[in-house]
């Protein structure tokens, strides 16, 4: 897998010149991490900048995943490098209505957990909307607010995320450009999203109180931060589309000093970064002539190798076809290279000519790690490739990196207690019992609770690995720390995190590494069993063991890899895809009733074959050979990077 991109410069918006699609300044980072860092100096900047000159700095704040690593960066800043907030006052976006400030899910309990409470701010300097004040006083309380911002001189700085409906603070689709703080009725979409923090849809408050889109682009300056591939739709059309009521981000195209800090995953469908020849001439290197003839295929719905010279001419790729003899000769590479992708032997054919194959022939007998998030992610997204890898002889390890025990509903754990209780009461099943019963709205699973839940998933997982064929013994249970809060958000990546993945490794000596690269996770779990593994790969690549280790990234539940990206398609036969299925069943506790649905309300099973069966359709489209179902990896050269 590429992971190199262009450093973009941070600079401020007014030395930002458009591109032919884009209307507002944006920079992309590697990763969400340098992205955050680069913000957080320009808040600290701005800060000193007015302590320096007796001012007070106004800082428009938002919550959610985006900004935390700005704070923590805030935080240390203030720590160890002596950065006061004496001089700051604050004015959060939003807070859900009703809410208590005491909840766990308040804004206010946010703002305070990852900022207020470690910094030298005054309590007095801090406003959050109120998510107690009454219906019948909401009015008055929102002109309230705005007043108070004016007060303060107007915001310097305001600080934004954004949601998967183009809403800003909770500007939803419908908001006025001219709109005031004010009580709003949320988006169905933007409940979705929010469920997991609260457990369920039902859980989730359907109003919040909101600083309007006219009082955001009273700030003197916007940071909008995106990060992840479930944002890279909405961000291009934040950015490339027109003003509109119904992508409310838009409006800040009429900002004069905004800027969009993204990284890669968000910015990968803006026009420049997913089809640069349609905005300027281009290096037609091997990947990206790959890329653009699958993408020119798939436009003009044609097999590869029926592409014509008016094909390519028509859509803008006349630069690709005067750099080469003709388009035969880019339609035939292209094809050899997406046939020489396929491949029923992932673990490598013995005996085989390996050179247009995606694995090595040699050895025979490969020691294999699946590492598995979550207890499912294994069967859900690879497991016809996991059955493959068993029924031809590889020595197969699978390692769940979680205990994936936030997942089981309480009707769940009740119902084994009850059965435990049944055949054999005692004194723990009865506790267990009792502290489900008396939990309330916003509390937290006891350490016995989890460990029922973790023990649930732990018995699921068995059950599927052993139906297809893995020794109890090969079967690894990590319970990474940063997992067990007992709540969705989660401790950062530790050392301690780490170290357990240094030593599942070295005590396997793998061959091969399958993991998760699903990034788009919208719970964040993948995106950091995956930085776990990457930080172990890079402490261990020393290891004479590791030049033999390849690494094979699969996506999760909720995207595939991008045709062009595939390096290794796995194709599946009916009778796969139906032990697939019967694998992803074990895992009762996931199948119906998922605590975690998402807008999608598929069950996972049919997600994954969905997906599976749409991976092969593309293939077929594309001129290759139809199969029932594929999935799809994509190799990770940690010696590169």
């Amino acid at each position: 897998m590429n992971t190199d991109i262009q450093s973009i410069q941070y600079e401020p918006a007014g030395q930002f010149e458009a591109t032919r699609y884009e209307k507002v300044h944006n920079v992309i980072f590697q990763d969400s991490k340098q992205g955050s860092l680069q913000v957080a100096s320009e808040i600290s900047n701005l800060i000193r900048e007015k302590a320096n000159k007796d001012q007070k700095c106004v800082l428009g704040l938002a919550t959610g995943s985006s900004p935390i690593r700005v704070y923590e960066e805030l935080v240390r800043m203030h720590r160890k490098e002596g950065l006061s907030f004496k001089n700051v006052v604050t004015f959060n976006l939003d807070e859900y209505h009703p809410m208590e400030r005491s909840n766990i899910q308040s804004y206010h309990y946010f703002m305070h957990q990852h900022l207020f409470d470690h910094i030298d701010i005054a309590s007095e300097n801090i406003h959050i909307p109120d998510g107690m004040v009454s219906f019948q006083e909401a009015q008055e309380y929102c002109k309230e607010y705005e007043r108070k911002i004016e007060e303060a001189g107007g915001l310097d700085f305001q600080l934004l995320g954004i949601g998967r409906t183009g809403h800003i603070g909770f500007n939803e689709p419908g908001s006025h450009y001219n709109s005031a703080t004010r009580d709003i009725t949320l988006d169905y979409v933007t409940r979705i999203d929010a469920a997991s923090s609260f457990k369920g849809l039902e859980n989730v408050p359907r109003k919040a109180i909101t600083m309007g889109i006219g009082t955001i682009k009273k700030a003197k300056r916007i940071v909008l931060l995106a990060w992840g591939q479930n944002k890279a739709s909405v961000i291009r059309k934040t950015i490339e589309g027109d003003v509109s009521s119904e992508v409310p981000a838009t409006y800040l195209q009429e900002h004069a000093n905004t800027t969009f800090v993204l990284d890669k995953e968000a910015a990968s469908q803006l026009t420049r970064i997913d089809t640069p020849w349609l905005v300027q001439n281009c290096e037609w290197t091997r990947d990206l002539t790959h890329k653009a003839v699958v993408w020119l295929s798939q436009k003009k719905d044609k097999p590869v190798l029926q592409l014509t010279d008016k094909d390519y001419n028509d859509m803008g790729m006349s630069d690709l076809l005067s750099s080469e003899q003709s388009s035969y000769e880019i339609n035939i590479r292209t094809f050899n290279r997406l046939q020489h992708t396929i491949t029923g032997w992932p673990g490598g054919k013995p005996n085989a000519d390996d050179t247009n194959r995606p694995e090595r022939a040699e050895p025979a007998r490969k020691r294999v790690i699946i590492f598995s998030p979550h207890p499912d992610d294994d069967v859900i997204s690879m497991g016809g490739t996991f059955d493959r890898l068993v029924s031809q002889g590889h020595d197969v390890h699978v390692v769940y990196q979680t205990s994936g025990n936030i997942a089981v509903a309480d009707h769940e754990a009740v119902k084994a207690a009850e059965v435990a209780n049944s055949m054999e009461p005692t004194g723990t099943f009865n506790q267990v019992l009792g502290e489900i019963r008396e939990k309330t709205e916003g509390d937290f699973d006891s350490k016995l609770v989890r460990r029922l839940k973790g023990n649930i998933r732990r018995a699921e997982s068995i059950a599927a690995t052993r139906y297809l064929g893995i020794p109890d013994g090969q079967i690894h249970f990590l319970d990474l720390p940063f997992y067990e809060t007992g709540t969705i958000k989660k401790k950062p990546l530790e050392k301690e995190d780490i170290a357990i993945m240094n030593t599942i490794i070295e005590e396997i000596k793998p061959h091969q590494i399958y993991a998760a690269g699903d990034l788009a996770d919208p719970h964040g779990t993948h995106r950091v069993c995956l930085e776990a593994l990457f930080a172990s790969l890079d402490s261990l690549k020393s290891s004479p063991y590791m030049k033999d280790c390849w690494v094979w990234l699969y996506r999760g539940a909720w995207h595939e890899w991008d045709t062009h990206e595939i390096e290794m398609a796995v194709p599946m036969s009916p009778a796969q895809v139906l032990r697939k299925r019967k694998a992803i069943f074990f895992h009762q506790t996931q199948k119906d009733g998922v605590m975690f649905q998402g807008e999608d309300l598929r069950e996972f099973w049919v997600r994954a074959e969905d997906r599976n069966k749409e991976t092969a359709q593309r293939y077929q489209s594309l001129g290759l050979a139809s199969y029932a179902a594929m999935e799809a990896f994509v190799r990770y050269d940690f010696f590169t990077v």
